[in-house]
């Protein structure tokens, strides 16, 4: 069960991760897309690995129990995951790519279930999970014609199922090296997967950068917070809460995005964004609803405690 602190850096972490697509927005001034990928995890790798040597932590990985998480979570989730996603949005919105993502909490549990069948959803969360996806639908509000760009789409399908491979895959219990030094390792096989992609998708290369001091700056934000420290954060996170848990925070992004570029570019918030938002709260309420009638029986009770206590008191 999430503890507290647990609930505390999810929300964050989706605030922060949230503040990335208007700083990528703004990064892109400079940078071309797989390009500005491969510098910021190139960036946050070398961030992970001064702290993880100025604070003492070992650096070398030992055995399959390192290489496996390094690998899995460096490949899929840093690497591929990002090298297909701004593939596909060389063809494709970023509504489109937004919406599309979405389903990564509805894969999630199919992928998981079946090769950790102790973790399951039940059927009210299942409808919760769908419910959400609506929400994000609504907030990304995509165009119709976007969807016939078959190949953005298939390459930003790839990006999600990349990202839930890397999700379930990624188990941190056999290794010796830690948390730590295991994420700057990941960041650095990811930047390496994208430096590759930057060389091979075309008009993605270095050579064709023209970075600003603004975009530069930008680039520097998104290398240390929602890069080095979201990373940090998220694979503790799926270490202790597992990927179906982690895969929902697809779903608490996307409001926080939405006002994130409302403030810092001036994007618009609709009605329909709205309804998105109270479709995601629903959606959560219902995947979350055991634990949010415990939590008020809780609080109930011990108000009840306290009122009793009062009333002995006097």
């Amino acid at each position: 069960m999430a503890s507290r602190r647990d609930i505390a850096l999810y929300l964050s972490l989706a605030a922060v991760w949230g503040t990335a697509f208007p700083a990528t927005k703004a990064a892109l001034d400079g940078f071309q897309p797989v390009a500005l990928a491969a510098v910021r995890f190139s960036l946050a790798a070398f961030v992970l690995f001064a702290v993880a040597a100025a604070t003492g932590r070992s650096l070398r990985p030992r055995g399959r129990g390192d290489w496996t998480p390094i690998l899995v979570g460096g490949v899929f989730n840093i690497g591929l995951h990002h090298a297909l996603l701004f593939a596909g949005q060389v063809y494709v919105t970023s509504a489109v790519a937004s919406t599309l993502l979405g389903l990564v909490p509805v894969l999630t549990p199919v992928v998981t279930s079946a090769f950790r069948p102790e973790e399951s959803i039940s059927a009210r969360g299942a409808v919760g999970v769908l419910l959400g996806f609506v929400g994000v639908v609504l907030i990304a509000n995509p165009s119709a014609g976007g969807f016939l760009s078959d190949v953005g789409v298939w390459f930003v399908l790839g990006a999600a199922v990349a990202w839930v491979v890397g999700a379930v895959f990624t188990d941190e219990d056999d290794a010796g090296l830690s948390g730590l030094s295991l994420q700057a390792w990941m960041l650095a096989v990811g930047a390496l997967a994208l430096d590759a992609a930057a060389l091979v998708v075309p008009g993605q290369g270095f050579a064709a950068a023209a970075p600003t001091t603004s975009s530069f700056v930008w680039v520097l934000y998104l290398a240390v917070v929602p890069g080095a420290l979201g990373f940090l954060v998220y694979f503790r996170l799926l270490h202790r809460l597992g990927p179906i848990e982690m895969g929902l925070i697809e779903y608490v992004i996307p409001p926080f995005a939405a006002v994130f570029g409302w403030l810092v570019l001036g994007e618009g918030l609709t009605p329909t964004t709205g309804g998105g938002f109270l479709a995601i709260l629903c959606g959560f309420l219902l995947v979350k609803w055991p634990r949010v009638v415990g939590g008020i029986r809780g609080y109930v009770d011990g108000r009840g405690g306290e009122n009793v206590e009062s009333s002995n008191a006097d």
